[in-house]
């Protein structure tokens, strides 16, 4: 079965929002792919037209949009509504995004102020300046790009659904084979159990841009370790595991499925383990309930609420200092999604969780003996929030007690 893209021009949708937030448009443009989420939005597919040269396509929030192409690449935007003009010369690039302006006053594009959200930070600064040059006020454009870069539809969430149970599947396996290993006395590595995992995504027919993460006692307390065939530790006794692996069906209009589970090389878990575990848990959980009572209650719900819900539980914990990272990230055909983070410590993203969007909770603590995450996904819809896949309640034990 094959899936549309999460992505949809909805003209009549999109000039309704524009009205919504008191716009006059929304100015989308690109040159050689540097603003990806304007080339979702109006769908421009690098695989099918050489787009090479300066594009603006602009979406009023009343009328008729307009486009403005270079002339080597006449049809870059054809398939999209509204009148067509070409330049050729840099004069007639001026003339013409002069009359593409006219009338507007206030217009969002990928822009956040003091780049505080990279992931919307896509047009560049000197654009910004020529385009502020005719006279006209420039928002970010965050909100917009959720409910119409952000947003699944019933497909994409299958689709999620579908790689969230595959890669559940894959981390038992995974906690299985060094089980195994750890009770032959057999040695394993992180590398090994890695790259055995790299084998069972193909066979799942996941796609990921990264090898999954198993970190072993110190690599653990380093949220982005990966092992490679120079750098890995052995999996011992007594180690405490951690696996992060994220990925998504190998079709057309996939989203993301992302989770991290712990596990203990031995029999019973150690309190010094379980107690650190049983706090990140327990910031996990004040965040699922945050996102969960502010959709059934129509709050309207910002990403940084969400990273305080959980901050908050581990900074009266005295543990805040080793929180080094946002409690959470959108969810999309990338693995951090155009949506909006649940972040109030790397960045202040002030976006709203909007219906119909994944996100993933995973608050971790980290020192240099160790470290815990703990990540589950969720799904906000119109009248409640979710999580898509089992929550994990503690360490799993990956020895019997003999």
């Amino acid at each position: 079965m094959t899936y549309t893209q999460s992505v949809v021009f909805d003209l009549p949708a999109i000039q309704g929002a524009l009205q919504e937030d008191n716009l006059d448009g929304w100015l989308l443009c690109d040159f050689h792919g540097s603003n990806p989420i304007a080339r979702a939005v109006v769908q421009v597919d690098s695989a099918a037209k050489l787009t090479t040269r300066r594009w603006y396509y602009l979406i009023p929030a009343t009328g008729e949009p307009r486009s403005l192409m270079h002339a080597i690449e006449p049809t870059s935007l054809a398939h999209l509504p509204g009148t067509h003009t070409l330049y050729v010369g840099h004069q007639q690039l001026q003339d013409g995004l002069l009359k593409l302006l006219t009338g507007c006053g206030i217009l969002a594009m990928e822009y956040s102020p003091n780049g505080a959200i990279p992931y919307i930070s896509r047009v560049d600064a000197g654009t910004v300046d020529a385009i502020r040059a005719f006279g006209v006020t420039i928002v970010s454009s965050g909100d917009l790009v959720q409910r119409f870069a952000a947003v699944w539809d019933e497909a994409a969430l299958a689709t999620h659904r579908a790689a969230s149970y595959r890669l559940y599947q894959i981390k038992d396996r995974a906690f299985a084979l060094i089980r195994e290993r750890l009770e032959a006395a057999t040695p394993v590595s992180e590398f090994e159990v890695q790259q055995t995992m790299v084998g069972w995504f193909r066979d799942a027919e996941l796609v990921t841009d990264s090898p999954p993460v198993v970190a072993s006692q110190q690599s653990s307390g380093n949220p982005h370790y990966l092992p490679t065939a120079q750098e890995h530790r052995r999996i011992e006794h007594g180690n405490i595991v951690l696996l992060d692996l994220w990925g998504k069906l190998d079709t057309r209009g996939a989203v993301f499925a992302d989770i991290t589970w712990m596990g203990y090389a031995g029999a019973g878990v150690p309190s010094e383990y379980s107690a650190v575990f049983d706090l990140a848990r327990a910031a996990r959980d004040a965040a699922i309930a945050r996102v969960k009572d502010a959709s059934a209650t129509g709050e309207d719900l910002r990403g940084w609420q969400v990273d305080r819900a959980a901050r908050e539980v581990i900074d009266a914990a005295g543990m805040g200092q080793f929180f080094i990272h946002r409690t959470g990230h959108s969810l999309g055909e990338s693995v951090h999604g155009n949506g909006v983070h649940m972040d109030d410590h790397e960045t202040h993203d002030d976006r709203r969780l909007l219906p119909g969007t994944g996100l993933t909770i995973e608050p971790g603590i980290y020192q240099d003996t160790f470290g815990v995450r703990t990540e589950i996904n969720m799904y906000v819809s119109h009248h409640d929030a979710q999580v898509t896949g089992p929550v994990q309640t503690e360490i799993v034990p990956l020895m019997s007690k003999r």
